[in-house]
């Protein structure tokens, strides 16, 4: 994937795979924020701005998810002054084993996560080693569609949809507010999607890009995790979408373009 100068002599563009960590880990991430660490500084990046190195360090990666994360604001910018409205862009914060957010404590097992309560999206940076060990989904796409995912979030809050689901979601019981999430989930991974069918116009894609984009969506869904973790699937535990619900609408976002495509709360979900 092409960013600009700050990919160049990354090296390890592979470096920022730990961002799928979270997903990885098919639950939602505010289910996770019990788990409090030690509260180290973490470096604040103000909306589509430059800032500080990350919390641990490495510059380069940081440079990786700033250069990605511009690119991804420039998108949904000229998507929303199409249609005569302003988009406001989150804030970024990269801390590395533990941060305090508007949404509560997350610590290292969180990983990146949106939170809506401060508009900022939380990146944790200090994963390498132990994703690089434990799982296989290489390519720095594969980076950059778990941060769309994460702004995609941000989109849905501007959107107003975000607000919607969770007042639906207090009305009622856990399996439906479950399929809500996957709803949810999906409708942003399919946003995700729609930020690479204008960076591939823009052609900082290369080849096998999109692949890897496809992989990591599917590595991530809700049954090829419960059934690594608990040997069986149980879908009304579903919270993210299965492996082929999670492809299909990456899939619609980067075939479209078009915000339109991504109306996961209409019909059944295949």
């Amino acid at each position: 994937m092409r960013v600009g100068t700050a990919t160049a002599g990354i090296g390890g563009a592979g470096l920022l795979l730990i961002l799928v960590v979270s997903l990885l880990t098919g639950r939602n991430p505010l289910e996770m924020l019990q788990q409090v660490g030690p509260m180290p500084d973490s470096a604040q990046v103000g909306p589509g701005g430059p800032g500080a190195p990350s919390a641990d360090g490495n510059d380069e990666a940081s440079d990786f998810v700033r250069a990605v994360l511009g690119d991804i604001e420039d998108s949904w910018g000229r998507i929303f002054a199409a249609s005569n409205r302003r988009y406001d862009p989150p804030g970024l914060v990269l801390f590395s084993d533990a941060v305090e957010s508007a949404c509560g404590f997350g610590s290292a097992a969180v990983g990146p996560f949106y939170c809506p309560g401060d508009s900022k999206v939380y990146l944790d940076l200090s994963f390498f080693e132990e994703l690089s060990r434990r799982f296989g989904a290489p390519g720095d796409f594969a980076a950059a569609y778990v941060i769309a995912h994460e702004v995609g979030h941000h989109v849905q809050g501007l959107l107003g949809i975000e607000g919607q689901v969770t007042r639906m979601r207090q009305r009622v019981g856990e399996a439906e507010g479950n399929a809500l999430s996957v709803r949810l989930e999906l409708q942003a991974d399919c946003f995700a999607g729609v930020w690479g069918h204008h960076a591939a116009r823009k052609d900082l894609l290369e080849e096998g890009d999109v692949e890897e984009g496809l992989q990591a969506a599917a590595a991530i869904g809700d049954d090829r995790m419960q059934r690594r973790s608990q040997g069986y699937v149980t879908p009304d535990s579903f919270t993210h979408g299965s492996s082929a619900q999670r492809v299909e609408w990456f899939r619609r976002g980067l075939q479209s373009g078009e915000v339109q495509s991504c109306d996961t709360f209409q019909g059944s979900l295949r």
